[in-house]
């Protein structure tokens, strides 16, 4: 097998190089690369006109969540995997995110096995 050296050190270029090079080493290259940000938030843009109005959404639902005293809804028929439940939204033409966690905004889904990690 012929190694293309050139694509290699281009792909590893404006990295310190070292053991991670050569073999899985992730360590060592975070290590070596890894570059503590000191600035502020001020290069962030601020909220889209959409998260706002969604955020909003999340804020009602939320305070009226709560004043109940209990969720909104649970789901204690279908434990909850990663295709267990249809999509859900607040407001699917705002949304660039595909769906919540389950088909209806703040229903809860059973989690038997502690969810995925």
């Amino acid at each position: 097998m012929i190694k293309d050296t050139q694509t290699t050190h281009n792909a590893w270029e404006g990295f310190k190089t070292g053991r991670w090079t050569r073999h899985v080493d992730v360590r060592e290259f975070i290590q070596l690369n890894f570059t503590g940000y000191q600035g502020d938030d001020s290069f962030l843009a601020g909220p889209t006109e959409a998260t706002t109005k969604l955020w909003d959404q999340v804020m009602v639902l939320s305070k009226e969540e709560r004043e109940r005293g209990g969720i909104w809804d649970m789901d204690t028929k279908v434990p909850s995997t990663i295709l267990s439940h249809d999509a859900g939204y607040l407001d699917e033409s705002l949304e660039q995110i595909v769906g919540v966690q389950t088909d209806k905004p703040f229903k809860r889904s059973m989690q038997p096995f502690g969810g995925i990690r």
